[in-house]
């Protein structure tokens, strides 16, 4: 992993991985080991993200979990935790009621224009998000091709057709690829 970049670990939570939930994607357990690895290589440069829901939803939000309101829980819901298998990478952890996760909070940790490496669930909705506004920020992105679990096979592979489409701002890597960028 590059010297500089930071690891981005997107919502690696109970609601986006369980096989009992909605939100659960099927490919979550097949991402353990790559982000395991990418978090070892990226030490105290880790992050953690969560998503919370608002306590007082406003706009599209309030429509949102109107839809879903399984998911419409207080930020230290079990459901909303961490899953076992995240904790230990890193203790900097940032909850946000949105999808992206890129804003104030995160830059006061990485710098306005950092280099991220993105890895996490769901590709085809909090990635993409956090992504696409990193971007348009100015910060370099890598994403983690098998290191990102979406909510379908098949929606994974949408977004990061879309995420391809956006060098070399964003650009698509495998863990083995960006664990080789550190060694060079």
């Amino acid at each position: 992993m590059h010297p500089d970049a930071w690891l981005v670990v997107i919502d690696p939570q109970r609601i986006f991985a369980s096989p009992d939930s909605e939100w659960g994607s099927p490919m979550f357990a097949d991402i353990v080991e790559p982000v395991r690895r990418l978090a070892a290589a990226a030490g105290e440069r880790t992050v953690v993200t969560r998503w919370v829901p608002a306590p007082d939803p406003r706009g599209s939000w309030a429509a949102y979990l109107a839809a879903w309101p399984f998911a419409d829980v207080p930020a230290d819901d079990p459901l909303l935790a961490l899953v076992p298998e995240a904790r230990g990478l890193t203790d900097t952890v940032v909850s946000l009621p949105t999808f992206g996760k890129w804003g104030p909070e995160l830059a006061a940790i990485t710098g306005p224009t950092p280099r991220l490496v993105l890895a996490g669930v769901s590709t085809d909705c909090c990635v993409v998000s956090t992504a696409l506004a990193a971007a348009d920020a100015g910060a370099t992105i890598t994403v983690v091709t098998d290191a990102c679990a979406g909510s379908t096979p098949q929606n994974h592979r949408a977004a990061m057709d879309v995420m391809a489409l956006y060098p070399p701002q964003i650009t698509l890597a495998t863990s083995d690829a960006v664990l080789v960028e550190g060694d060079r």
